[in-house]
This record gives C-alpha cells, structure tokens and sequence, in this order.
C-alpha cells in the first residue's frame, strides 16, 4: 500500500520564510550548508549549517509536509555560528538554509538533495 505523503505547496514555503524573514529580501551567499547531495535513508539525514555574525538560521525543506525544519538562534556569547541536526526528508527536494544576520539583513543558500528512501512515510 502506497501512502503518499502531503506536499508543501509553494504558498506554504514562502509563508513559512515569510515567518522567519519578516517578509525581508533576501541575498545570496554567506551561509553554508554542509548536506549530502544523495540521501540513503530520508529517515535521518545529517545536516550543518554556518555563518559568520548569524544571529539565527533556519532550515527549510521545499517538499517536506511541513517546509520549516528547524531554527538555531545564537546568544551574543556564541562562539560559532554554526550548528547541525539530522533531519527527515520525504523525497528528493531543495534544503534552503536562511541565515538573520546581526545587522538584520537575510542570507540564503540552498542545496537539492537525492532522496533514496523517504523518511517521512506512515
């Protein structure tokens, strides 16, 4: 039996950035994010983000049920801006990383991610 999952629609992905942007432009670069272009097993897959002078980042998965991901927010005491989780992925898709900067501006990246077998099945 062949349960097929809720997709996130486009509106809902940018709603949810929207959320964490506050409607702000974004610009490209000054985030990274280290993801496997290939996932094995959408179940668990390793995921690092950082920036330099990042107060918060997020992370988004363009075709996950649920699109936002996770938001790491860094105290003025953070060493690093860096953080990293797994997270699950029902299908291949676009992780997009958005980084709020300490002057308030927003950065972007975002990688496409081969999904082997989805993590998000019943």
């Amino acid at each position: 039996m062949l349960t097929l999952l809720p997709e996130a629609s486009a509106k809902q992905i940018a709603d949810a950035i929207d959320n964490f942007t506050g409607g702000a432009q974004l610009s490209e670069g000054g985030v990274d994010l280290a993801i496997d272009s290939i996932a094995e097993n959408g179940f668990t897959v390793p995921v690092e983000v950082f920036a330099d002078n990042a107060v918060s980042i997020a992370i988004f998965a363009d075709d996950n049920p649920d699109a936002e991901v996770v938001v790491f927010t860094f105290g003025q005491f953070a060493g690093k801006r860096r953080a990293s989780t797994r997270m699950r992925l029902a299908r291949s898709q676009n992780v997009i990383a958005i980084a709020q900067m300490a002057d308030g501006t927003y950065r972007s990246t975002a990688k496409k991610v081969a999904v082997i077998i989805g993590g998000c099945g019943a």
